[in-house]
């Protein structure tokens, strides 16, 4: 079984080289462990570096593209390199390399696809209060959104099975981590949690530019894969709440009505009339929305049996 550690890379001269030292060098049930490193447009020596340290693989961008296309980009080449499992850390040393094997196991014994290393938030200490309650406020919302038991939604410290990687598909061109928690539920991937530990911080993190822009980010990345994935839901919850104001502002009118009130009231039932028919639409919206799920769940099979195809025959070829 090959394992692929892959690590998304930018100006990364001075952190890495300590991520690197703490990689395992073997692990139970793993007979070979390679290193991907994903340079996203490095402008120091973050390539020279990790060539140093033995890396052969790698894959670079001429510019900064962000973390979810370097972490689907580490994925495809991963998947290129025979990878059996793949596990996703970060170059600022922020995860323990030595968990990198509590990570895995889950997938080793086939009992999950994807597992999410669960950081003890509460006990970082550069974690601002804000930021610790943040998270699990984020998290809560993640696993009411994704039907999941996932405790630390934010994490990238995951390991991917063969199965999970080819068939993840990342639209958001900010972050990986929320996305991929709902479609992976969606999708009947199973997920497990380990707990891990952390290391002192090296850096501040690059991901968001303060935690406003993080959290509206964040907000709309979960609400926008919940459409996506939970379409006849979302848009039904919706035509339901308008349905039940429409018949609110109904009862409403009706009562003063038969009291011999009606006539000043008829604004009532204006906007009774527009709040049930909104929600008959809604509800229509619904049901188009879901048959569209249909055929994207029909398209996303095709391409998964593509993907599949296609790698092995690559692993043919290279035989």
């Amino acid at each position: 079984m090959k394992l692929v550690i892959q690590i998304p890379c930018y100006n990364e001269e001075e952190s890495l080289p300590v991520t690197l030292s703490e990689l395992p060098a073997h692990i139970d049930g793993i007979d070979e462990i390679e290193i991907l490193i994903i340079d996203d447009g490095s402008s120091d020596k973050t390539v020279e570096v990790a060539k140093s340290y033995g890396i052969k693989h790698f894959v670079r961008f001429n510019s900064n593209k962000g973390l979810a296309k370097a972490f689907v980009a580490g994925l495809s080449k991963s998947l290129e390199m025979g990878a059996d499992i793949i596990v996703n850390t970060d170059a600022d040393n922020q995860y323990k390399g030595s968990d990198i094997a509590k990570l895995v196991e889950p997938v080793i014994k086939n009992k999950a696809d994807i597992v999410i290393g669960t950081r003890p938030v509460s006990q970082i200490q550069h974690f601002s209060p804000l930021k610790k309650f943040l998270q699990k406020l984020g998290s809560s919302v993640m696993r009411l959104l994704s039907s999941t038991d996932v405790k630390d939604a934010p994490s990238g410290f995951r390991a991917f099975s063969r199965n999970a990687a080819i068939q993840l598909n990342v639209f958001d061109n900010y972050s990986y981590t929320l996305e991929t928690i709902i479609q992976a539920k969606a999708k009947g991937l199973k997920i497990e949690c380990v707990d891990i530990n952390v290391n002192p911080e090296l850096r501040k993190s690059r991901l968001f530019k303060n935690m406003f822009v993080y959290i509206a980010r964040s907000v709309f990345t979960m609400f926008r894969m919940f459409i996506v994935y939970r379409p006849f839901r979302f848009f039904a919850i919706c035509g339901a709440l308008l349905i039940i104001l429409g018949l609110i502002l109904s009862i409403r009118f009706l009562y003063f009505f038969a009291i011999g009130d009606g006539s000043g009231h008829i604004q009532s039932l204006i906007f009774a009339s527009v709040f049930l028919l909104s929600g008959v639409q809604t509800g229509l919206i619904a049901v188009l929305a879901e048959l569209i799920s249909i055929n994207r769940k029909l398209i996303e099979d095709i391409q998964k049996r593509v993907k599949a195809d296609g790698l092995q025959k690559n692993s043919y070829d290279l035989k």
